[in-house]
């Protein structure tokens, strides 16, 4: 529980992206930030519902999508292809 609320606060420094902005980065930033958060209301929805084996195996496949997004973080941040910032914009 604690890991879920303390890596958030650890962003900053797990992103080695070149460009900060999301309109700049790669398709595996993108893909990788809707997995997070379908993952994040998929186990919002969970918390709602009455345990069940299924139930259970879901919240545990979105608990490792939820911690996969930080964790592969400067993996996927520094390997992918960003486009060009702009000049107008400051790095």
């Amino acid at each position: 529980m604690v890991g879920a609320i303390a890596l958030p606060a650890v962003l900053p420094w797990l992103d080695r992206s070149p460009v900060k902005s999301i309109r700049y980065k790669g398709a595996i930033s993108k893909g990788m930030l809707a997995m997070f958060i379908v993952s994040f209301f998929l186990l919002g929805w969970l918390g709602t519902q009455a345990a069940s084996p299924f139930y259970t195996l879901l919240a545990q496949v979105g608990t490792a999508g939820y911690f996969a997004y930080f964790v592969l973080m400067p993996w996927y941040t520094r390997v992918e292809k960003t486009k060009p910032v702009p000049e107008r914009v400051p790095a």
